[in-house]
């Protein structure tokens, strides 16, 4: 059995993207592939518990046969950290049981960090822990947010050790492409640091879906709640005249308008373009001929008791931030990572064939 560690530099790096992708390449080649995520620090209410969405995620899409309390061994919730310290739990024993559980029958088990590599320290399960602990090879994901990122991967570099078999900068930007390429990778590399895929930012990978959105604002859908699973790729704020406003509007697909509740000739002009969604500020409701439109158009109304500052402020806070659950993100990051990793170095790594 073989196994393998993805971690990250910060959360939202995309690391759950590339755990994804690495099992589905992995299957593809022929591979029986099984995950674990040993801890968990954010868990939500799933259902009647509470439950890792990354974690959910990976165990829907690839049909695991493991319950999500094996997948997911430990779960930082106040009430568990409390118990833990007052019964002095060892928490790294049950995640190597779980280990050892998991591993059986299974060709390569992707095992994936937290959301970054001091995540879990308290109790002896930071990412350079659980890799000692399990004997693990460690890929780090890194999003691009700068050009020094390079310094991010050599302090993973300089934690983790020889463990590290690779790489991955995602979303980088096209116009810094060429740059990071020719000039950073080299200097990675030099330093042992195998940099195993470059992959560029797509917005759709970004997308936050509707009912997101909604959630994000503390907002209610007023209108087409069915249709709240759409990916909104663009935001745009409708502080306008209606005579710029179509022409404004036409110029940003897959998109939310950001309005006053009161404003229902932008309402009318935004439902006439790609719009994903109307967010009413104001806790002003629209009238009756606006939730007609949106329902014949299938254009979910959200209405958001903030001002529309301060409901584009709140957005902009998680917006570009969100997770990585659906089935139309997974499809589009396989291409890119298929385009744009070296399957075959990281192979050869860690010692199977293609």
């Amino acid at each position: 059995m073989t196994s393998l560690f993805v971690v990250s530099t910060m959360t939202f790096s995309g690391k759950t993207a590339v755990v994804a992708g690495l099992m589905q390449h992995l299957r593809q080649d022929g591979y029986t592939v099984g995950y674990l995520k040993p801890v968990s620090v954010t868990p939500h209410v799933a259902g009647r518990r509470l439950a890792d969405t990354d974690a959910r995620f990976i165990k829907q899409t690839f049909e695991l046969a493991a319950p999500l309390n094996k997948i997911v061994p430990v779960e930082l919730t106040a009430s568990a950290v409390e118990k833990a310290w007052r019964d002095k739990t060892d928490l790294t024993a049950r995640v190597k049981t779980v280990f050892d559980e998991l591993s059986a029958g299974t060709d390569i088990l992707i095992v994936e960090g937290g959301g970054n590599l001091g995540e879990g320290s308290m109790f002896g399960l930071s990412a350079p822990e659980i890799a000692t602990l399990l004997d693990l090879q460690t890929l780090v994901v890194s999003r691009y947010t700068h050009r020094l990122i390079g310094d991010d991967i050599l302090k993973a570099r300089h934690i983790l050790g020889e463990r590290l078999v690779g790489a991955v900068v995602n979303a980088v930007p096209s116009r810094e492409r060429d740059l990071f390429s020719n000039t950073v990778v080299p200097i990675l590399e030099d330093h042992g640091v195998p940099i195993l895929g470059l992959l560029p930012r797509q917005r759709l990978l970004t997308a936050a879906t509707v009912r997101e959105l909604a959630d994000g604002i503390n907002g209610k859908i007023l209108a087409c709640e069915e249709h709240s699973d759409a990916l909104v790729e663009n935001l745009s704020v409708g502080a306008m005249g209606v005579d710029h406003a179509l022409t404004h509007f036409r110029r940003k697909p897959n998109k939310a308008v950001i309005t006053g509740g009161d404003r229902s000739d932008i309402h009318l002009a935004a439902l006439e373009t790609s719009t994903c969604c109307l967010i009413l500020t104001g806790n002003l409701y629209p009238s009756p001929q606006i939730i007609t439109r949106a329902e014949e158009k299938g254009v979910p109304i959200i209405l958001s008791n903030q001002s529309t500052l301060e409901t584009v402020e709140t957005i902009n806070q998680f917006f570009g931030r969100t997770r990585f659950h659906e089935a139309k993100k997974l499809e589009q990051f396989q291409e890119i990572l298929e385009a744009n990793f070296d399957f075959g170095r990281l192979y050869q790594a860690l010692g199977i064939g293609s």
